[in-house]
C-alpha cells in the first residue's frame, strides 16, 4: 500500500509544512520513497533532498503528498507525485491496476509515450486520453487524486469495492484529502469534533459506515465513486459503477457450468494479482477461501508459494493443523507464528492504524500475522470476501 494526501486553498495558499506533516504521518504506508509537490497555475515546485522546504515560498494553491511502497517498477521512474510531459497534470496514487499492461499498449497505439514501467503512469495517460471516463477501463484496487492545471480541478476516485481508503474534508473554502483521517488532522486549522450520528452507527454496527467518519465533516469517498473539486469550492460526486445483482439461472448453465465459471473467474483474478516486481505470499488459515487461493497460486505462479499462518495457545482457536494440510498438499514454503495476543498492549496500535472506532475482534490476529509476515514478503493474497460473496455466515443471508 501507499499513502496519499493533499490540500487545496485558492484564497490563502497552502503552507509547505502542513502538507509535509500530512505526508510524514503516512510514512508507515510507504517506507520506500516520499514526494511532496506544490502547484499554482502552471508553476510547480517539488521538495526533494536537493530542494528542501527551506527554499520553498508559501502561496501555492495545491499541495500533494505521497509515501510509496514499491511493488511495480522499483526504480526512481515510479516516483510520485508523477506528472505528464508538460507538468500540467499530476497524480498521487495508492493501489494497483491489474490490467495496466493491456491499457498501456492501447494508449501507446494512440500516441502516448511512457517514461516508466509503472501502472501510475498508465492512469495518468488514461486520464489525458479519456478524462473521468478512464475509470471504466481501470481494473484493480485504487485510490488516487489527479490535479489538472488546465481545467483547474481536482479529480479523485476510489475503486469499485472500496479496497483502498480515501477520505476528504471541505471547510471554509479549503479542501483536504488523504488515505487516512490522521493525515487531515495534522493541519491545526482542522477542528476535531466527534460526529454523534457516526457514533450512533458505530454502536449499532461496530464500525462507521460510509460516507461518514467518526469526525464531523470528514467523509469517506464511497466505493465506485469519483469526486471533482473546482476553485469555486464546488464538489461533484458521481457513481461510476454499479454491482449487477441479476441472477445467473442455474438451469441455463447447470451446477457444473456454474462451478466452471467460478473457477475461471478465480484463476483469472489470482493470475492478475501475481504481477509484481517483489515476492508475493499468501495468508493461509486452512479454510476454504485461503486454501483455494494458495492452490491457484501454486498452479499459476511458476514458483514455490510462501504461506503464513498464525496459531494460538488456546486449542479451540488454533487452526494450524488445517493450514499444514494445505501447505503439504501444495508444497509451499510455510511459516507459522504462535502468539498469545495481548489486546491491551496492541490496542493503541490498532486505534492509530484504524483511525476511528472498529469493533471486529479479528483486527487483533490480523495485526499479528501481518506484522510477522512483513519480514518475508511485501505482498500477500488472502481469502477475504469469500464469505461475503457466498453468504458464508447467516448474517450475510439476513
Amino acid at each position: 500500500m501507499c499513502g496519499i494526501c493533499g490540500k487545496i486553498d485558492f484564497q490563502r495558499g497552502v503552507r509547505a509544512e502542513t502538507v509535509q506533516r500530512m505526508c510524514d504521518v503516512l510514512a508507515h504506508r510507504g517506507p520506500d520513497d516520499e514526494g511532496v509537490l506544490f502547484v499554482k497555475g502552471h508553476r510547480y515546485f517539488e521538495t526533494r533532498e536537493s530542494s528542501p522546504l527551506g527554499s520553498y515560498e508559501d502561496g501555492f494553491e495545491v499541495g500533494l503528498g505521497h509515501r510509496r511502497l514499491s511493488i511495480i517498477d522499483l526504480s526512481e521512474t515510479g516516483h510520485q507525485p508523477m506528472g505528464n510531459e508538460d507538468g500540467t497534470i499530476w497524480i498521487v496514487y495508492n493501489g494497483e491496476v491489474y490490467n495496466f499492461q493491456d491499457l498501456r499498449r492501447r494508449l501507446e497505439k494512440r500516441g502516448h509515450l511512457f517514461r516508466s514501467r509503472s501502472d501510475t503512469e498508465v492512469i495518468l495517460h488514461a486520464y489525458e486520453e479519456w478524462g473521468v471516463d478512464c475509470l471504466e477501463s481501470l481494473r484493480g484496487m485504487f485510490a488516487f487524486a489527479i490535479w489538472d492545471a488546465n481545467r483547474k480541478r481536482l479529480f479523485m476516485a476510489r475503486d469499485r469495492l472500496g479496497k483502498k481508503p480515501l477520505v476528504y474534508l471541505k471547510r471554509n473554502g479549503r479542501f483536504w484529502f488523504a488515505s487516512e483521517i490522521k493525515a487531515i488532522l495534522q493541519d491545526p486549522d482542522v477542528e476535531r469534533k466527534v460526529d454523534t450520528n457516526a457514533l450512533h452507527h458505530y454502536l449499532t454496527y461496530q464500525y462507521v459506515p460510509s460516507p461518514d467518519t467518526i469526525f464531523e465533516g470528514i467523509k469517506k469517498l464511497p466505493p465506485a465513486h469519483y469526486l471533482l473539486y473546482d476553485p469555486l469550492g464546488n464538489i461533484q460526486i458521481e457513481r461510476y459503477w454499479q454491482l449487477n445483482f441479476a441472477p445467473i439461472q442455474e438451469r441455463e448453465r447447470g451446477l457444473l457450468g456454474l462451478s466452471d465459471l467460478i473457477r475461471s473467474k478465480l484463476e483469472e483474478s489470482v493470475q492478475l494479482r501475481l504481477i509484481s516486481d517483489v515476492p508475493v505470499g499468501a495468508f493461509l488459515s486452512g479454510g476454504i477461501d485461503s486454501s483455494l487461493i494458495v492452490g491457484l497460486m501454486a498452479k499459476l505462479g511458476g514458483r514455490q508459494v510462501k504461506t503464513f499462518s498464525i496459531g494460538f495457545e488456546e486449542t479451540g482457536f488454533d487452526e494450524l493443523r488445517y493450514a499444514r494440510l494445505v501447505s503439504n498438499r501444495f508444497a509451499t514454503e510455510h511459516h507459522e507464528f504462535v502468539v498469545k495476543p495481548n489486546a491491551i498492549e496492541v490496542l493503541p496500535k490498532l486505534i492509530w492504524h484504524y483511525n476511528e472506532p472498529f469493533g471486529d475482534s479479528s483486527a487483533i490476529p490480523t495485526y499479528y500475522v501481518a506484522k510477522m509476515t512483513k519480514d518475508f514478503v511485501k505482498v500477500v493474497l488472502t481469502g477475504d470476501a469469500g464469505d461475503e460473496n457466498f453468504a458464508g455466515y447467516h448474517r450475510y443471508l439476513r
